[in-house]
């Protein structure tokens, strides 16, 4: 159940009730795509750097170790010891990203396994049969990922398609649901808005969607290769059409910066692979923009990557402790810039929330774009 705390103008300030705990929104998910984070991150360092949702991946996992070991083992949170709030997604976006063979039919999609080749298909059914078996708190629904740019004429019969599996997602989460042994039967179900960049037919299927009365609606197909001005214009034509008693998820996103212009239209929930693809990478963020720690200009720097910053990292280690761990060829080097990175985030999102419930947030974004200069 979502409660609004606060709300002025678009921007909003909520709780989110879930089986496994309440979410303070807005918040960042920290992406585990294996049920871990990449970089050595294990979910005790989750708690510490202040995590509040795990965000795992239906199609990865159902690859390997597959979803009936997970379900052997417990479910998802057992498996990876994580006692608060996971989203799975619907395996959707990967199917129609890394599969290189796929066949959309109305039953669902034919695909080849990115890993071994082989045949393997998966519907609204499958996902959410996938999805009861790793017992997330949030399931997402299965739906077709639109190629940008789309024809409008593909992206009508495709928004059509994705409502009807909707249906069918809803059914079979409710089936699930209602049966002994679930791992999860008070598992949660998100819809997906699709549209491509058509404004109107964005609206006409939030609208559609939304009295379908599910736990929560995300914004799907955006921050694939459209300018951040048309993502924002999307954004703000969407949201008013979604219910406002429920939370509002923008899926893939993203930089600092686009989660303050979200925020500010009225998103609640965002997950993004940057933070801790950036790190893994020496590529760090920062109270003034972002850096690249393996830079020269660090070798005799003895500062944290971020003064003032309270993660494990910077209350242990200097830049340039760092920078050699890189040239090194260290794993702890990608580990202890992932962890800087996703508190980054998981602080940012803190003090966003504590910037809405002191009046404060429109002061608080445009101090926070100034500082990072267009560099984060």
């Amino acid at each position: 159940m979502y409660k609004l705390l606060k709300k002025k103008n678009s921007v909003r300030r909520g709780e989110f009730h879930t089986p496994h705990g309440t979410i303070q929104t807005p918040v960042f998910m920290n992406v585990g795509t294996l049920a871990a984070i990449k970089g050595a991150v294990s979910s005790m360092d989750l708690k510490e750097i202040g995590c509040q949702v795990e965000l795992s991946n239906t199609y990865h996992l159902h690859l390997r170790p597959g979803d009936e070991v997970v379900r052997k083992m417990g479910g998802l949170h057992k498996f990876m010891n994580w006692d608060r709030p996971i989203l799975t997604d619907s395996g959707g976006f990967q199917v129609f990203s890394l599969a290189k063979l796929r066949q959309i039919k109305e039953e669902g999609v034919y695909f080849n396994s990115h890993i071994d080749g082989r045949r393997i298909f998966m519907g609204p059914e499958e996902s959410m049969r996938i999805q009861s078996n790793l017992g997330s708190t949030i399931a997402m629904a299965f739906d077709e990922c639109i190629p940008n740019p789309s024809t409008r004429e593909y992206v009508l019969k495709s928004v059509d398609r994705t409502t009807r599996w909707l249906e069918r997602c809803k059914i079979e989460m409710d089936r699930l649901n209602s049966l002994e042994g679930t791992v999860n039967n008070k598992q949660m179900l998100f819809g997906i808005n699709q549209g491509g960049t058509y404004d109107d037919i964005r609206i006409e299927h939030a609208k559609t969607i939304s009295k379908m009365n599910l736990d929560g609606y995300a914004i799907g197909g955006l921050a694939v290769g459209e300018t951040h001005e048309e993502m924002y214009r999307i954004i703000s034509s969407v949201v008013p059409y979604l219910p406002q008693d429920k939370p509002i998820y923008l899926m893939g996103v993203g930089l600092p910066s686009n989660i303050l212009e979200a925020v500010e239209r009225g998103v609640d929930f965002f997950d993004c692979v940057l933070p801790a693809r950036n790190g893994r990478h020496g590529h760090v963020f920062t109270s003034t923009g972002k850096i690249n720690i393996m830079n020269a200009k660090y070798e005799l720097d003895d500062n944290p990557i971020d003064k003032g910053c309270g993660c494990p990292t910077c209350q242990h280690y200097s830049r340039a402790y760092i920078r050699h761990l890189f040239k090194a060829k260290e794993m702890l080097a990608m580990r202890l810039c992932v962890l800087h990175n996703l508190y980054f985030y998981n602080k940012l999102m803190e003090e966003i929330r504590n910037a809405i419930d002191g009046d404060y947030f429109e002061d608080y974004k445009e101090e926070k774009l100034h500082a990072w200069s267009g560099n984060v």
